[in-house]
């Protein structure tokens, strides 16, 4: 990727017990952030804030991001 087309992205990620929530936005030159993907999907192998199932929370985690 060239100089001229780099791009200043944030990541957030929140898994809880019910939802795992993926956004990404970029950072402008006035420092402002655009929204550029937002997902969303029922969280799976959570259980009061605790892992139960690895790859339960993974798939979860690979949905909410595969929504953007």
């Amino acid at each position: 990727m060239s100089k001229g087309t780099e791009r200043k992205l944030i990541v957030g990620l929140d898994i809880g017990t019910s939802n795992v929530k993926a956004i990404v936005g970029e950072l402008l030159n006035d420092n402002s952030i655009s929204i550029v993907g937002l997902g969303s999907h029922a969280s799976k192998g959570m259980d009061k804030g605790g892992v139960n199932d690895l790859n339960l929370v993974v798939q979860s985690v690979k949905r909410a991001v595969h929504e953007m």
